[in-house]
């Protein structure tokens, strides 16, 4: 029979393996139109996976996709389901009300994805279900079927206290029930709105992921995120058209290069002859948060 002594040091192991955490897988969402909105198979691929080239036509992707182009897309790519849950919401922070538009489950949602505009828009634009060929709707759907949740809000010019109220719509969201993760989607101008959010060091904690569609990117603006973000690597997607005339293709492209020779976790989609409002209609949703879903830590 065993004794006693000796058993107590077994059973204090196990309890310690009963005792560690169990990591969850992260969340994946799962394919919604994808025989729609994936990209070409055309498209290529390299630098292992991290760099895509969109084989991207405006006769198929905007003509062929729209029954009125680029005002109104065709209804096989919109599905209305989401707008049962979506909601006007008016956000109290320390520096003012905050005007929102939210779409999903918003007691505990299972990720979130913030969407910040660019020059003149406001929270309607990246709720718009029939233009930018059914993008955000399918941003929707793809959120509110995974019991997540998708939010647009007013980042008005962009001045000091828009920037004080969307810090604060940040901060809140990443501490709702489950501590979802925070995934910052930024548009044009609203790019370098975001970079100067996440220089924050409370935005940059609460921040799981960034995407950037056709941004300012500066590069002194982007150390700053990567001070505030301390020891982590908030992975990061950059998407651009090549024709883009407002903000050039090579920064982005070369603020890649950068980021990849430094071993940080950063992935570019080209879109090949697009212009500036291309990835906004293009990018691939599912694939771009399920590779941020699973890369953040």
């Amino acid at each position: 029979m065993n004794h006693p002594r000796v058993l107590r040091p077994v059973l204090s192991a196990i309890f310690a393996l009963w005792s560690l955490p169990v990591l969850a897988n992260p969340l994946q969402l799962s394919p919604f139109k994808d025989d729609l909105f994936a990209y070409s198979p055309a498209s290529v691929r390299s630098d292992g996976g991290n760099q895509v080239d969109v084989d991207y036509s405006e006769l198929r992707d905007i003509n062929g996709r729209d029954e009125i182009p680029e005002r109104r897309v065709k209804a096989t790519y919109v599905d209305p389901a989401p707008l049962r849950r979506q909601a006007e919401l008016v956000v109290d922070t320390p520096a003012g009300p905050l005007r929102t538009i939210q779409a999903g489950e918003r007691a505990k949602p299972t990720a979130i994805v913030l969407f910040i505009h660019g020059r003149n828009g406001d929270r309607r634009l990246g709720m718009y279900d029939r233009t930018f060929g059914g993008n955000f709707n399918r941003l929707k759907n793809l959120l509110d079927r995974a019991g997540g949740l998708y939010v647009t809000t007013d980042a008005g010019g962009f001045g000091s206290s828009d920037k004080m109220r969307v810090a604060a719509l940040v901060k809140d969201l990443a501490a709702k029930p489950g501590r979802p993760p925070v995934l910052l989607a930024c548009a044009s101008m609203g790019g370098e709105f975001c970079w100067d959010l996440l220089a924050e060091r409370d935005v940059a904690a609460s921040v799981a992921g960034i995407v950037m569609l056709s941004a300012n990117n500066p590069p002194a603006k982007v150390e700053a995120m990567r001070h505030a973000a301390g020891a982590r690597k908030i992975p990061m997607l950059l998407t651009h058209g090549t024709r883009d005339k407002v903000f050039a293709w090579r920064s982005a492209h070369d603020l890649y290069d950068r980021l990849r020779a430094g071993a940080y976790p950063v992935r570019f989609v080209s879109m090949r002859d697009g212009n500036h409002g291309t990835p906004i209609r293009m990018i691939d949703w599912r694939e771009t948060l399920n590779w941020l879903l699973a890369t953040a830590d």
